[in-house]
């Protein structure tokens, strides 16, 4: 039994005739709708730099650094709230 996801957003795309031709030649050989088409990968692409912007990858030189810090006492200090403010203003909740 398969489950369908209720769709209650709508996204209009303007583009040229090429963009749109292209775009309607690869939907049908991957046998799918234009919009499917468009919406897979769009979703597959945002994921991706959703991804390269969330996460962080370290060394184990660097993760072992960043763990010892993890341990030792918070000290507040100036440079420290600057950062919380510009934390604050670049990222949206």
């Amino acid at each position: 039994m398969t489950q369908t996801t209720v769709k209650e957003s709508r996204l209009n795309i303007r583009c040229d005739t090429y963009a749109r031709q292209l775009l309607d030649k690869a939907a049908a050989y991957a046998h799918v709708s234009i919009s499917e088409f468009v919406l897979t990968h769009a979703l597959s692409s945002a994921e991706l730099i959703i991804k390269e912007h969330e996460s962080i990858t370290l060394q184990p030189v660097d993760f072992q650094a960043f763990l010892t810090a993890l341990d030792k006492p918070l000290q507040v200090n100036a440079a420290l709230n600057r950062a919380f403010d510009r934390h604050s203003l670049q990222v949206k909740r």
